[in-house]
Parts: structure tokens; C-alpha cells; sequence
């Protein structure tokens, strides 16, 4: 089965009750639970982590960076600071989708830079858990194929 990888950074665990103004009202766990259903809809696996630890999503990006097709991400707070994850994802050369819920552009100024973006593909922000299914669905048409 062909099998992409979902890292979640740091307080997505918190979905549901963190600033629900803001990230929407569903929880991590309904998260996770819509990409499963995405996976089984459209003949994927979806291995899905998250941590509050810059180290290990790198580790959990290193591990699985030969059995994936695509990585998603969204980098939580790492998207503006960590260039640790940025050598990580680059290194990999795994083609990288970052997703962010909210619309990081229309936010304070800090959040409007990204450093993992030049090692994306593309980006997706803004439209809440429908960011997750567009860079799923769009990392299925460019990279299903194993290209």
C-alpha cells in the first residue's frame, strides 16, 4: 500500500481547546481520525505523528523517509525558527507538503515567514482540517505514482 507521512508539531495535540478561534474546534484525535478515513477513501496509508520535540520529528522523518511516497506537514511554531527541521525535511528528499489550519498570512508579522517552505513543494494554510485533505489530495496526484 502506498504510505505517506503526517508529522504534527508542537500544541497540535491541544486541537479542540487551544485558541479554538483561531485553529477551529476539532480535536486532535477527530484530526487524526479524518486523515485515517482520507487513507482508506483513497488506498493510503497514513502514518501520522506529533510532537512537541523538534528532535523527534526529525527522527520520525529520518526513519520513515524510504517508505513514504510524501511527507505533510505542518510544523506548528517550528514553521519561523527551526532550520533543524528545514536540513531534516531537505535531507530527506522526500517530497514535503506544509499545511498550517489557521492562515499564518493574516496573523502577527512573525508568523507570515517560513523557513520550511523553500523545502516544500507547496503549502496549503488556512482553511482548518480542509488544509490537511488538499495537500493529501494533491500529494496523491503529483507523487502516487512513486515518481
Amino acid at each position: 500500500m502506498r504510505r505517506v507521512l503526517v508529522l504534527h508539531g508542537p500544541s497540535l495535540n491541544m486541537l479542540g481547546g487551544r485558541e479554538p478561534e483561531v485553529y477551529g474546534r476539532l480535536t486532535f484525535d477527530e484530526l487524526e481520525e479524518r486523515l485515517r478515513a482520507w487513507g482508506q477513501e483513497s488506498g493510503w496509508e497514513v502514518v501520522s505523528y506529533q510532537s512537541n520535540h523538534e528532535g523527534k520529528l526529525i527522527d520520525r522523518l529520518q526513519a520513515e523517509r524510504h517508505s513514504v511516497r510524501f511527507l505533510v506537514i505542518n510544523p506548528g511554531a517550528y514553521t519561523h525558527t527551526s532550520y533543524a527541521l528545514r536540513d531534516a525535511i531537505a535531507a530527506a528528499a522526500v517530497p514535503a507538503i506544509e499545511v498550517h489550519l489557521s492562515n499564518v498570512y493574516a496573523r502577527e508579522e512573525f508568523r507570515c515567514k517560513s523557513v520550511i517552505a523553500p523545502v516544500c513543494k507547496g503549502q496549503v494554510s488556512g482553511l482548518g482540517v480542509e488544509s490537511y485533505l488538499a495537500a493529501l489530495q494533491a500529494g496523491s496526484n503529483l507523487f502516487g505514482d512513486g515518481s
